[in-house]
């Protein structure tokens, strides 16, 4: 693994079920897994826990905060509407560390869906609890296909260019921007897509799902290489 960089992952914590088992568990999709390792770089997961994180940042060369559960209404000053999913605090004050502590070293970051959110909350903006069903989540666990326009003189410009069709699983998005954040991809009823904070090695969150697409390894290898220098 020399030379590899080493990007850790954070992951879900839910009772989940396998073989003769069923109890609590950190457990990631591993399409987040091979998503960072096809691009040539180690992937290490963080699951949920109280404390540690500043050692484990210095160890770590790039930051994937992965999707999963709404984030506490209360963490941006808002009542939970009727259809925001129950609060997961010990994943949101976990990621929420590592986040912080990721903008302090200027560490290489990509916030997928719920990371994107995360990362927006943490810099101090808000989210719409809840989307009506126009095309941003398919059915039951069913990724919804759709295109996202991107500002061209954007990060992401450079790396997907003015467009893509992206896999989309969500019912929240981004509010009211967080402090520094530029809204850099739009859907096309103008929900935020993507977001960036300037002036940072790599600071980059995407609303859409791009672990599910192993043909389109762009964000990845763009994550991977602000990682490696």
């Amino acid at each position: 693994m020399t030379g590899r960089p080493v990007v850790g992952i954070t992951t879900y914590q839910e009772r989940a079920a396998w073989s003769i088992w069923q109890q609590p568990a950190s457990l990631l999709p591993q399409t987040y897994v091979d998503a960072v390792a096809r691009t040539g770089a180690t992937p290490v997961l963080l699951p949920p826990q109280p404390g540690g994180t500043g050692r484990l940042l210095d160890l770590l060369d790039g930051l994937v905060l992965a999707g999963g559960s709404d984030i506490d209404p209360a963490r941006y000053g808002e009542p939970p509407g009727p259809d925001t999913g129950p609060p997961h605090p010990a994943r949101d004050a976990w990621e929420s560390e590592l986040l912080a502590g990721a903008l302090e070293r200027d560490l290489p970051l990509l916030g997928v869906c719920r990371g994107m959110q995360l990362l927006n909350v943490a810099l101090g903006g808000s989210l719409v609890q809840h989307l009506p069903e126009d095309g941003h989540r398919g059915g039951p666990a069913q990724f919804a296909r759709q295109a996202v326009h991107i500002r061209p003189d954007s990060r992401l410009g450079a790396i997907l260019g003015r467009s893509a069709k992206v896999s989309c699983y969500h019912h929240q998005a981004a509010d009211r921007l967080g402090t520094g954040l530029q809204a850099v991809a739009w859907a096309g009823d103008e929900t935020v897509e993507a977001l960036e904070l300037p002036g940072r090695r790599f600071v980059l969150g995407v609303q859409w799902h791009p672990e599910t697409d192993p043909e389109d390894t762009r964000l990845f290898a763009a994550l991977t290489a602000a990682a490696a220098r």
